[in-house]
């Protein structure tokens, strides 16, 4: 186990060039110019030249992307052109918005999604399964900005339960953390309720007929044992990976929902970045969540050499 981990580790590194590589040439080549952005409209041509030189944005690419890569590597990702804050402290000040986001999210779609999955599985064609198969396809079908203004109209506005916008740290208190976090979680778990429940419906069906299934049921145990200890224990490798591909598609639904609830997070800060041309920022927040996205696609794979060894040979 230890040395399959460490091969799809360092199988990482030339990924996260990749990434590094083409985040800053994308930038660079863009037409916009950082400088202008910063010196304002009114700004003479010396003005913008000399805020060129002092950002190097007038040094070779190469020189450019070499600093950048040699300062990256020792964690230090330089200070914001816009925020004028370091990077590294200002990614950090907006972590705990978007990880409470994330984890929220992805905690109600797999406690609300694997047991609907399950059950309308084992009452296929009833009233059940068709009801989580037209929430599957309406789930996919609705944007995730409309389902927010939706559950703001209706939660925050008529019936005035829960507040709009804005976010509260945990350590001002649980209560007032989750009442702010829970209309984003609910809108950006919608979807994925959909397809965690989708797959998971689809991957129970498939085992049901399955000789263990009839020989637990010959044994005398219970339908909710057969369900739990034999359906879903055997359907569990497509569960798992349609859940990591969840938490990996959360890095972009973060985005649209912290911009919709005004969360200070890493998603309203990337839009903030992207539109002041921010280049640290963007080249930080982007690897920040490349190597999310690798780190939870490795997780992934971990857990299927938990749930069948044979993956691992």
């Amino acid at each position: 186990m230890l040395a399959y981990v460490l091969r799809r580790l360092v199988a990482t590194i030339p990924v996260m060039l990749i990434v590094a590589v083409l985040v800053f040439l994308m930038l660079r080549l863009t037409p916009s110019d950082p400088a202008a952005i910063i010196a304002g409209d009114n700004a003479t041509t010396e003005q913008v030249a000399e805020i060129r030189t002092r950002l190097g944005l007038d040094q070779p690419i190469a020189t450019q992307f070499y600093i950048w890569a040699r300062r990256t590597l020792k964690g230090d990702f330089g200070e914001s052109f816009f925020f004028k804050k370091n990077v590294a402290e200002l990614i950090l000040d907006r972590l705990e918005p978007t990880m409470s986001l994330a984890l929220l999210t992805i905690v109600l779609a797999v406690l609300v999604a694997i047991p609907l999955g399950t059950l309308a599985a084992w009452r296929h064609g009833g009233w059940l399964d068709g009801l989580v198969m037209g929430f599957s396809v309406l789930g996919f079908s609705v944007p995730v900005f409309v389902v927010g203004y939706l559950l703001i109209y209706v939660f925050a506005i008529e019936l005035n339960w829960l507040p709009v916008q804005g976010y509260q740290r945990i350590g001002l208190g649980i209560g007032g953390w989750l009442q702010r976090l829970i209309l984003p979680a609910l809108t950006l778990s919608v979807i994925y309720i959909a397809l965690i429940a989708r797959i998971a419906r689809t991957s129970v069906l498939e085992v049901m007929n399955e000789d263990y299934i009839r020989t637990a049921r010959a044994k005398g145990q219970t339908e909710g044992g057969v369900l739990i200890r034999h359906a879903l224990a055997n359907a569990a490798v497509p569960i798992v990976t349609v859940i990591g591909l969840g938490v990996a598609l959360l890095i972009g639904g973060v985005v649209v929902t912290e911009s919709v609830f005004t969360i200070p997070g890493l998603g309203r800060l990337t839009v903030d970045a992207v539109l002041a041309r921010d280049y640290p920022t963007i080249q930080a927040v982007i690897l920040l969540f490349s190597l999310a996205y690798v780190l939870i696609n490795l997780a992934v794979d971990v857990a299927y050499t938990v749930l069948d060894p044979r993956i691992r040979y």
